[in-house]
């Protein structure tokens, strides 16, 4: 590729001025910019006029950068000498096209006041600021990606519309309570535990919403559209827990969460007034409410609320309204994490050669401020790791399959939470979310892995969970 010709335009102001401009002249060309500046290519016998109406006009010069300092404001505005006749030919040129991109006028001198110094024909053009030190580097920067049309932030191609923007998308009447619970809890106001019943209630009321007809076909395609409609009320979801932990996680608003998923996961099943039912049926609710599910425990991990994060799974979830669950009407998390039938239909119908599509999916929505997919493994990981260890306890056979972590790799780094626990002050803080008391515990737990309990397993790939907490290092300084 040809490097890009650039003139610059400037007032012979004083001799320092004219080597700051040779100075920028250089940077640019060492930058892979053709800069032509009249010291270097009007010699002598040249017509200067004839030159500089070239350079503004030759369709071969792409830009021209105009460095404007007072004095070359001002002869610019009074049209006197060179600069004078330079402006006669530019002023026409930027007049001519309102989206002109040719020209920029590069600041060098700012006045008493930091105002800079514009020809008045420039008028309120965006302009490039070198007048200082400390801003060159990064504006210099800008002017050379200005020269490429290479932008720091280059504008997206235009998707397709998201499905929850159809007509027949969800719509749930909770966007009010949870803009008021988030402003109550972040003012810390006494109304916040009240606001965030109000929200979690609502939602939950409305979750029959999202049912999907049972008899759409392919109903696969269904189960997705019905996902990607709740993605608005998903991040509001997540908007409300992140104002909770960073301000008011108390036992009374972990408790409001814990009652909230209580109140949902009945729709994982069959509802009491249906006969004839089809586990797959509900393969909305399920991505959902384990969705929901992961990233509370992101964010309370994430903002260090180990407390409430052992609150909120200690004890279990009770479901004694569901008839599946009669006999034992208190559940551990992994009534959370359930197959998706739907997804392996969808894999083969659509013949999709993915490891997991529900991985797949949860990846490609993890795009909110603040929580990355980074923080969804690390509470996948974390989940997997308290429900082996509680099946250890009770001589079960551990049930949580962590699916997210098939993006893990060769993952050869500790998640941030066992890495800063490699203090000991800190492992003390987070052995609870675990459920051990000391790293003795910890050795046992992942010694039992392949043997009592069992180890997920991707094609080649097999879960190292030492590996994913640096268990040699945890608790091994002060």
């Amino acid at each position: 590729m040809p490097a890009p010709k650039v003139f610059i335009s400037y007032s012979w102001t004083s001799p320092e001025h004219q080597q700051w401009v040779v100075d920028l002249a250089t940077q640019l060309r060492e930058s892979g910019v053709d800069a032509i500046l009249d010291k270097w290519d009007l010699k002598e016998g040249h017509d200067s006029i004839a030159f500089m109406e070239r350079m503004v006009t030759d369709p071969e010069v792409q830009k021209v950068v105009i460095v404007s300092d007072p004095l070359y404001a001002e002869r610019a505005d009074g049209r006197r000498g060179g600069v004078g006749t330079e402006t006669q030919i530019i002023s026409p040129q930027i007049y001519a096209k309102a989206s002109q991109d040719k020209f920029v006028v590069v600041v060098s001198e700012v006045d008493a006041d930091g105002k800079a110094s514009l020809p008045t024909y420039y008028g309120s053009r965006i302009f490039i600021d070198l007048s200082s030190e400390e801003i060159y580097p990064q504006n210099f920067e800008q002017l050379v990606r200005w020269v490429f049309g290479k932008p720091l932030f280059a504008k997206p191609q235009v998707g397709k519309p998201p499905i929850y923007l159809e007509e027949n998308s969800v719509l749930l009447p909770t966007r009010s309570r949870a803009s008021r619970a988030m402003d109550l809890l972040q003012k810390g106001s006494t109304q916040s535990e009240a606001s965030l019943r109000d929200y979690l209630e609502t939602l939950a009321e409305n979750f029959e919403a999202l049912r999907v007809d049972t008899k759409s076909n392919p109903f696969d395609e269904a189960v997705v559209a019905s996902i990607e409609s709740f993605l608005p009320y998903r991040n509001e979801f997540v908007r409300v827990i992140t104002s909770l932990a960073r301000n008011n996680a108390t036992d009374d608003t972990i408790t409001l969460i814990k009652r909230f998923f209580e109140s949902v996961l009945p729709y994982n099943h069959r509802p009491e007034n249906v006969t004839s039912w089809s586990d797959d049926w509900s393969d909305n609710f399920k991505f959902i409410i384990h969705e929901l599910f992961l990233y509370t425990v992101a964010i309370l991990l994430k903002y260090e609320r180990f407390a409430s994060m052992d609150q909120l799974i200690t004890g279990g979830f009770y479901v004694g309204g569901i008839s599946n669950y009669s006999h034992q009407p208190v559940q551990g998390i992994s009534i959370f994490d359930v197959s998706l039938h739907s997804l392996e239909v969808r894999k083969q119908r659509l013949a999709l050669k993915r490891t997991s599509l529900h991985a797949d999916i949860l990846q490609e929505r993890a795009k909110i401020a603040g929580i990355g997919f980074e923080d969804v493994m690390q509470a996948d990981f974390v989940l997997f790791m308290r429900e082996a260890n509680d099946a250890s306890s009770a001589e079960r056979d551990n049930r949580w399959y962590p699916d997210t972590l098939v993006y893990l790799g060769h993952h050869s780094r500790p998640f941030e939470i066992f890495a800063r626990a490699r203090s000991t002050r800190y492992f003390e803080k987070v052995k609870n979310i675990i459920g051990v008391q000391k790293k003795a515990d910890l050795v046992q737990l992942v010694q039992a892995f392949g043997k009592k309990l069992y180890l997920p397993r991707w094609n080649y790939y097999s879960l190292n969970p030492a590996e994913l907490m640096g268990l040699d290092q945890i608790a091994t300084t002060a």
